[in-house]
């Protein structure tokens, strides 16, 4: 087939670069990976003809919301309420990160050796400005583990020193500082997080009852993976900075969920996964780490000597997707098209439309805060005298709902996470199907 070829469903069209020169190519690969899209563009148009609709409003409006669904392909065969593991892509994003597989597999070594790290640092510097924070102090991971992890290792930790953790937080993490305890002697304290605490004061003493001496780190979950509760970061930073304590937050779940930056937060490091909420490609995160803290922190692996406060020491990968880079641009453009209050008013209101219609129910528990600063789209939900487990299962085998069993310390049941394209009729045979399994 001739200009291109067919393969699948996706046409790719043939360039022949050996009569481009390269000042060309990479201007022209430029625009490609990094420009706002032409769809995209005609996105954000929609969306700006609702700018006279309250936020509020908006959240319900399901003609609006139906609209942004038709962007999504979703598999017929279930309802998906569980977004919080991998936020699927939009077809716009899910396209354009095929075209960067392939341009990338096509050009192969001349990208890798020409233009690979200027558009890595171009999404970079997208990425920082999203997140609010200065381009020095932020680095593309592959998730949020391996963040934290680096954050974790990299510390210099000696023996009887402590850190503070929630039963609740992601069981990743809890077994980094399993590691450091065999290796260094690092003592972790454990707190449990209540799921309706009765205010920020409540949440803020836990933690603090368990400072010494030798606390060097507080871990928190900005929103908890398992109960969907929002926990009130800046308070429990500068609580815990007032003692002389640094605070790494983990925010597998809040970036592109919550509407925040990360300079007013007043935490000392912050990871991230942005497959969830910013729907990216599969394997991104980034780390933050503020300027100050830099310095002290020991590499994963070995890069080529820079300065102590260089960021980019701890930052040394190896030969990695360049194409999952290139695919979290485009992924950034849908997000700020649909604009990060709209999208977190109506991940909001998903959540509070389905538990008002539970939470009286006699046989059935909400374990997530009520409160509107406290939640997101996540939420954990339990019939009484039932396993989270067997739940889950009738939910998928009966109804064709896909949800997730959660059984940890003070969380039972499954995790519900609707995403944008979920539709209120979906939710609604999602409650018709537990109020059936509870009764």
């Amino acid at each position: 087939m001739k200009p291109g070829h067919l393969v699948g469903f996706f046409y790719f069209k043939k360039v022949n670069l050996s009569i481009m020169d390269k000042r060309t190519f990479l201007k022209n690969f430029s625009i490609l990976s990094l420009g706002v899209l032409p769809n995209i563009q005609a996105l954000g148009k929609f969306v700006e003809s609702y700018q006279h609709v309250s936020l509020d409003d908006l959240a319900e409006d399901e003609d609006f919301w139906a609209k942004v669904r038709e962007g999504y392909r979703l598999n017929p065969d279930y309802i998906n309420l569980e977004n919080g593991y991998y936020c699927m892509m939009p077809e716009e994003t899910l396209e354009h990160y095929i075209k960067h597989v392939r341009l990338i597999n096509y050009e192969a070594s001349h990208y890798m050796r020409t233009v690979q790290f200027e558009n890595r640092n171009e999404i970079r510097k997208r990425l920082a400005e999203l997140a609010g924070c200065s381009y020095d102090e932020l680095v593309i991971t592959r998730n949020t583990t391996e963040s934290l992890d680096l954050v974790i290792g990299g510390l210099p930790w000696k023996s009887g020193h402590e850190a503070i953790v929630a039963e609740q937080d992601y069981g990743a993490m809890l077994n980094m500082f399993r590691l450091i305890n065999e290796r260094y002697g690092v003592i972790t304290k454990r707190v449990s997080l209540p799921n309706h605490p009765e205010s920020d004061k409540e949440i803020v003493k836990l933690y603090e009852d368990q400072i010494t001496n030798n606390t060097k780190l507080i871990m928190i979950s900005h929103l908890v993976n398992i109960s969907g509760q929002v926990l009130p970061v800046k308070k429990i930073c500068d609580m815990a900075h007032s003692h002389g304590v640094e605070v790494m937050v983990d925010g597998a779940h809040a970036f592109a969920h919550l509407d925040f930056k990360i300079s007013d937060l007043n935490c000392d490091y912050y990871g991230t996964s942005l497959h969830k909420w910013l729907s990216a490609p599969l394997g991104c995160g980034f780390l933050y780490i503020n300027k100050d803290k830099i310095e002290k922190l020991w590499p994963l692996f070995a890069e080529d000597v820079k300065p102590q406060d260089d960021i980019d020491r701890l930052n040394h990968l190896g030969t990695t997707p360049v194409h999952v880079d290139l695919g979290i641009a485009n992924a950034i453009d849908f997000h700020k098209a649909i604009g990060a209050e709209r999208k977190l008013k109506r991940l909001q209101f998903l959540k509070k439309y389905w538990t008002e219609k539970l939470k009286d129910h006699p046989k059935i528990e909400i374990n997530t805060p009520w409160e509107e600063e406290r939640h997101g789209a996540i939420a954990n939900v339990l019939v009484k005298g039932m396993m989270a487990s067997e739940i889950s299962k009738i939910l998928m085998d009966k109804y064709s709902i896909w949800t997730v069993a959660i059984n940890r310390p003070n969380v039972h049941g499954i995790r519900v996470t609707p995403n944008l394209y979920t539709s209120l009729n979906e939710l609604d045979q999602f409650v018709k199907a537990l109020d059936e399994i509870a009764s």
